[in-house]
């Protein structure tokens, strides 16, 4: 117990040094890696049944070569791939805002510098060291959300669309 106590403590004074905006990366990482998770949970869970739903539909069907049919197994491939691509979006925009908040970490620290400078004179090393620290860990934070959530999106990615081609080709409209 006494080490959760100590961990917690050393986790709150990471927070601490970056200043307001570590907190917005926490959250935005949070936010985006709930996201990830969801997108996994569906591809491992519930595709499954949506893409058996879409084939038992189209294998019901008695006739599959007329333009009519065409139209609604293109239909039945976009409703699936839009429910493939939900979210996809959304976490393309957390990790181009990641880096970005970095980037505002960075300049509330530098202003916490150019402050101590502006009152002291440049005569509080400490206070100046404070302010670097609050510019410096924001930056790292939203470089490393963003490479993280960069992975992920690229095998959610790749994962859609190697989905969506199977489906294409379970709906087969040679019989």
């Amino acid at each position: 117990m006494h080490a959760l106590i100590d961990a917690w403590a050393a986790v709150n004074a990471f927070m601490a040094s970056g200043g307001p905006v570590l907190f917005l990366i926490a959250g935005l990482t949070f936010f985006m890696w709930t996201l990830i998770f969801e997108r996994i949970f569906y591809f491992n869970k519930g595709l499954k049944s949506d893409v058996q739903g879409a084939v038992d539909l189209w294998e019901g069907r008695g006739e599959r070569n007329s333009w009519g049919s065409h139209q609604i197994r293109y239909a039945m491939i976009s409703r699936v791939s839009e429910r493939i691509q939900d979210n996809m979006d959304m976490i393309q925009a957390c990790v181009a805002l990641a880096p970005l908040f970095g980037l505002l970490g960075t300049v509330w620290g530098m202003i916490n510098v150019f402050d101590v400078l502006a009152i002291t004179g440049g005569g509080d090393a400490k206070q100046m060291a404070s302010g670097v620290s609050m510019a410096t860990i924001p930056t790292m934070a939203g470089m490393v959300a963003a490479l993280s959530g960069v992975f992920a999106n690229t095998y959610l990615t790749r994962k859609a669309e190697r989905e969506t081609q199977l489906l294409e080709d379970h709906l087969t409209m040679d019989h």
